[in-house]
């Protein structure tokens, strides 16, 4: 162990030093580099603070040491997968144990029979999905960073991803969890079966809560059988607003596409700057959309291409898997196109489709009114937006400007009747519009229940809630 870059209590001190003591050689790392290089997740212009420590943990047995340990010295312990966060929860706070699970990486069980797979939290998503696809089985959530993203991060945040709009999002296919609680015990929740409502419901209390109640080790995966190959279809439209007109009525009549996304004109624009993928330049949105209900997914594309039409969209049809590929090429280039252009503030706030127009032309209006660059792509079939509000970091005025079209963004989302995050979760980016959104009794719920579990708060600090009422 290399003596810490900053100084901190004895308390501290003393806490590495027994870690040292009983954690495998270099689990416990103290190097001011490495701990610089894990301080934040990938959520641009949040803050964050100094930690003490890293414990790469290898087993449900080293996390439960190392939350007995910080609990006994009041230590703030900040629980990490892959870092894949767009909300600035897994980043550091001063003085914490930053705790990693992303070497727990083992698929433990994948159970063709009753069709479940039970995986250690460091387990990347796309790597899980790949192996159950080898038995002949499907696990539909897939966020945006799923070649990246870990299967404990995308339960402790209840991620979402393209195929929500047909499959669910990840506290869907959550069966159980175990989890390390505050001052060290395990707790196992949940079951494997496919039925059972024994007690609370405490799996789903420990999934989405970014790891302010518990450390998850292991979850408990319900899978599906594989799903067929997908067809696939793009619109184009004068306006958002059409966009969003036709899908409404496209998931009004009960269609459920496999995946329905949008992107807006400045959206397009990015991702054609980073690579020119040969975007109307007339066009307003794009929609694109998935069936994959085998001989029926024709059908529901051709319904598809119809309804766009009807609200003057030019649709067309992929004959092959290569076309369709092309198709969701632009989709997924939204990252790291966005990226490229330097700081900024990503959203996700998710309305009612009724009303997603609405969200969209808000949008807009606050981009002209706070004098800034706001793209919008959106999981068009759930009502879920995801705003990036860009600016240069550089310019005070213009980091104050974005900064309050982001909190606009949020109260019109609320306003319409949505919630300030779909998938993302709240992180510390979205924190103090939780209370909004919550009102004063879910606050004091989820404050009440904080206290039960974490009573001295060492647990992911500053993350979700706010102070303590």
């Amino acid at each position: 162990m290399h003596a810490p870059s900053h100084t901190y209590g004895t308390g501290t001190a003393a806490a590495l030093a027994a870690l040292a003591a009983q954690l495998p050689p270099h689990a416990l790392v103290t190097e001011s580099d490495v701990l610089d290089a894990h301080r934040t997740d990938h959520a641009p212009f949040c803050p964050s603070g100094s930690p003490a420590a890293l414990v790469r943990a290898h087993s449900t047995e080293e996390v439960s040491l190392v939350l007995r340990t910080a609990d006994e010295h009041r230590i703030p312990v900040v629980p990490q997968g892959a870092r894949t966060g767009l909300a600035g929860g897994a980043n550091a706070v001063d003085g914490c144990i930053l705790l990693s699970v992303e070497r727990m990486d083992r698929i433990l069980e994948i159970d063709t029979t009753d069709q479940v797979a039970v995986v250690e939290a460091g387990v990347v998503n796309a790597v899980f999905s790949r192996a159950v696809a080898e038995h002949g089985l499907f696990y539909p959530p897939d966020p945006s960073s799923w070649e990246m993203s870990t299967l404990g991060g995308n339960a402790a945040t209840n991620a979402g991803g393209l195929c929500c709009v047909k499959y669910g999002v990840t506290g869907d296919f959550v069966r159980g969890l175990t989890v390390v609680l505050a001052d060290g015990t395990v707790l196992r929740t949940g079951r494997r079966t496919a039925k059972g409502v024994a007690g609370y419901d405490l799996t789903h209390l420990f999934v989405g809560s970014e790891g302010t109640l518990g450390v998850i080790t292991e979850v408990v995966l319900a899978l599906r059988p594989a799903a067929q190959t997908p067809l696939t279809a793009v619109a184009f439209f004068p306006t958002p607003a059409e966009a969003c007109a036709a899908v409404a009525d496209y998931m009004a009549d009960g269609t459920r596409p496999s995946l329905l996304e949008l992107m807006d004109r400045p959206t397009m624009d990015v991702v054609s700057a980073y690579r020119d993928l040969g975007f109307p330049p007339e066009a307003g949105a794009v929609l694109i959309a998935q069936s994959d209900r085998g001989d029926q997914a024709a059908e529901d594309l051709k319904r598809f291409a119809h309804v766009a039409q009807t609200h003057r969209g030019d649709a067309v049809v992929a004959d092959d898997p290569a076309e369709a590929e092309m198709l969701l090429e632009a989709r997924r280039l939204v990252g790291i196109a966005t990226q490229s252009l330097g700081a900024y503030l990503a959203e996700d706030v998710c309305v009612p489709r009724r009303v997603l127009a609405d969200l969209v032309d808000g949008v807009a209006d606050i981009a002209r009114r706070h004098r800034v660059l706001i793209t919008c792509v959106a999981h068009a079939g759930d009502g879920n937006l995801h705003p990036h509000v860009i600016f240069d970091p550089a310019r005070t005025d213009e980091v104050e400007r974005a900064q309050r079209a982001f909190g606009a963004v949020m109260d019109l989302g609320l306003a319409l009747g949505g919630t300030i995050t779909g998938e993302h979760g709240v992180g510390v980016l979205k924190r103090d519009w939780l209370t909004k959104e919550l009102g004063p009794a879910g606050l004091r719920v989820h404050h009440s229940i904080k206290r039960a579990l974490d009573p001295h708060g060492i647990l992911n600090p500053g993350k979700v809630l706010a102070d303590r009422v």
